[in-house]
């Protein structure tokens, strides 16, 4: 039926003069302007015609968009060029064939090769509304990602370089480039809708051009802030905060650019209290919105709250149940809890929603990692990269399981195809830097783990990660340094002029908890630069966690009866540090020290054997000393 509209009379024609019935239909300049705006979204009474002209063509060629007959639609308003070189026909005549003269020898007759025309640079565009060159570009854009999926190899394949690109940007490119130089030529930017320029955004980006595609996107958002794909767009051009700062003046004042914002700091890994603010603020004006309920939920996954960010997934899901988006994070929430039967639970929840998701097959492979099935995990990754190859999780989550399988060759590559798409996405740095630690290449490690650091500057398992390269490389001061930023990411206020726990200071216990797997190599550190009361300090700092912050060491035994709190209580890394204390008060004659270190470590400690022949050395002294 649509083809039927679109092969009617061109609304132009009505008033020919050869038209019997031309009087009956008021066309041409008799077309009363009120029945315009049926078939127009433009105040541009221009626009507004010649969208009226194209309503049965642009309503064809819609129809096959939504079929994904891409080259179809794009073919309904933009000739088709399927042979981009044309041979002219050699000419039979001899008179066509001169002799070359060769430096030796007879001279030989050679035939002229063909002349070859190349296609013009400039391929004239029809006149056409915005909107139906939007449709006809974009399709062809579609048309040409749809061959790049075709012509790339298997998942993983030997062949997979991820080097296939979208043949048809170039003709798309100049085909936009020509249209707005005309329409500045013609001073008619003002009235420009947005889209073209949202898709002139993407050519760029797509070709590297990344400052180019930031202004044209900027323009789309500008011209039309509900594109929300342009902001999107504009979205992953954003390399870190600082650039988000930079573009945040130049975009209008819209609930959009809010959103926007929201957005853009979530991909960048910010969980400032002002992000938190922000979705605060807006559920209160949208208090159903499940994109806002999500974002608060992504927000808790990021700064490792699993539990509330659980919460918060498992009522999106009893409110919309069909809704796929984002489950993929959830599904990690639930793998990081170890929560077997909920992941369960959502991975059959999602086959029966739609077993075609990206988000579902990551879903269901992390439900077969969490059961050490890595093959049928590797599989359903590889399926879900098979129906979206830019899908960012599944090739992070398919790195971690080829680190399980002991595949660190495909694990690399999973990890960089993961930067690849996303270059913020600090997993695949970090996923990166731990293959090439089991690799024990640990220079190439260095690298990867200062990256992770630099997206995740709050995130105490990047600083860690760093410092324990660090102190395999030997270079143990820049170790206790990537240590000590592991402390303050882990939410430990430390006063500027502390040396965290220095011999000028030993007496001001901190008040908050410190992770006593932070301080012992760094008191270890210490140990190796010859630095023994720095080191003691520290080894001080860890026996201290067992009751929790803030209590001395020499307070422990009041203590004991009375409820803990936030301490560790007694570990091996504990016990590890309370023994090298003993050790060190023996080494100095501070026997009372040592032997009530070490009879603690004979109680409870997991240093036994050596805390008694620690005690026997003790006694042995004393006894000596008596004896004297």
């Amino acid at each position: 039926m649509v083809e039927l509209a679109s092969s009617l009379k061109d609304p132009a024609d009505f008033n020919s003069p050869d038209d019997p019935d031309s009087d009956d239909v008021p066309m041409g300049d008799g077309f009363p302007s009120d029945n315009i705006p049926i078939f127009s979204t433009s105040d541009d009474v221009d626009e507004s015609r010649l969208e009226a002209q194209e309503v049965g063509s642009y309503l064809l060629a819609k129809s096959f968009f939504d079929c994904r007959e891409y080259d179809r639609c794009a073919a309904v308003f933009l000739p088709s060029n399927p042979t981009p070189l044309v041979l002219s026909s050699p000419s039979p005549e001899p008179e066509n064939q001169t002799p070359t003269k060769r430096a030796k020898g007879k001279s030989k007759v050679v035939a002229q090769s063909p002349e070859v025309k190349q296609t013009p640079r400039s391929i004239a565009l029809p006149r056409l509304s915005q909107k139906s060159l939007f449709l006809a570009l974009y399709a062809k854009y579609m048309a040409g990602e749809k061959r790049k999926d075709e012509d790339s190899e298997m998942i993983m394949g030997p062949m997979d370089t991820g080097a296939t690109i979208n043949k048809e940007l170039v003709e798309i490119a100049r085909r936009l480039d020509d249209w707005f130089r005309e329409r500045a030529v013609q001073g008619k930017e003002a009235r420009n809708q947005g889209w073209l320029e949202y898709l002139y955004g993407v050519v760029l980006a797509k070709s590297n051009s990344i400052e180019n595609a930031k202004e044209y996107l900027i323009k789309s958002v500008h011209r039309n802030p509900f594109i929300w794909c342009a902001w999107l767009e504009l979205r992953d051009l954003l390399s870190n905060v600082e650039a988000l700062r930079t573009i945040t003046p130049k975009l209008p004042h819209h609930l959009f650019a809010i959103l926007f914002n929201l957005d853009a700091n979530q991909c960048l890994y910010q969980t400032s209290p002002d992000t938190r603010s922000s979705i605060d603020e807006l559920l209160k004006a949208f208090p159903t919105s499940h994109y806002l309920q999500t974002q608060r939920a992504l927000l808790f996954y990021h700064v490792k709250d699993y539990e509330e960010s659980e919460s918060v997934f498992s009522s999106l899901i009893q409110s919309d149940p069909h809704r796929l988006d984002s489950l993929d994070h959830y599904s990690n929430v639930l793998y990081v809890m170890s929560n077997r039967p909920k992941l369960a639970f959502l991975a059959q929840l999602a086959t029966a929603t739609d077993k075609f998701r990206p988000e579902t097959c990551c879903i269901v492979g992390n439900y077969y990692s969490l059961k050490s099935e890595h093959e049928k995990a590797v599989m359903y990754f590889r399926r879900a990269l098979t129906l979206d190859r830019q899908f960012l999780s599944a090739w992070t989550l398919m790195g971690h399981e080829y680190v399980e399988m002991k595949n660190t060759h495909a694990a690399i590559e999973s990890y960089r195809r993961a930067v690849d798409i996303n270059r913020k996405d600090y997993r695949a740095w970090y996923g990166l830097g731990q293959t090439y630690e089991v690799l024990e290449m640990h220079h190439y490690a260095l690298f990867y783990f200062q990256r992770a650091a630099a997206l995740r500057p709050y995130d105490k398992q990047m600083w860690q990660a760093l410092g324990a390269c660090y102190d395999k490389i030997d270079r143990p001061i820049q170790a206790i340094k990537a240590y000590k930023r592991a402390l303050v990411a882990n939410l430990a206020y430390i006063e500027p002029s502390s040396s965290f726990g220095s011999t000028g200071t030993s007496g001001d216990y901190i008040n908050v908890f410190l992770d006593p797997e932070l301080l012992y190599p760094i008191a270890l550190l210490h140990e190796r630069l010859q630095e023994f009361e720095e080191a003691a300090s520290f080894m001080e700092l860890v026996v201290a966690q067992e009751e929790g912050p803030g209590v001395h060491p020499d307070e422990m035994a009041l203590q004991e009866d009375e409820e803990g709190g936030q301490g560790t209580g007694v570990t091996t890394t504990t016990s590890k540090a309370r023994m090298w204390l003993a050790r060190w008060a023996f080494q100095r004659g501070d026997e009372k020290r040592a032997m009530e270190l070490a009879n603690e470590l004979c109680e409870d400690g997991f240093e036994v054997e050596e805390a008694k022949a620690l005690v026997r050395d003790l006694r042995a002294r004393m006894e000596a000393r008596d004896g004297r």
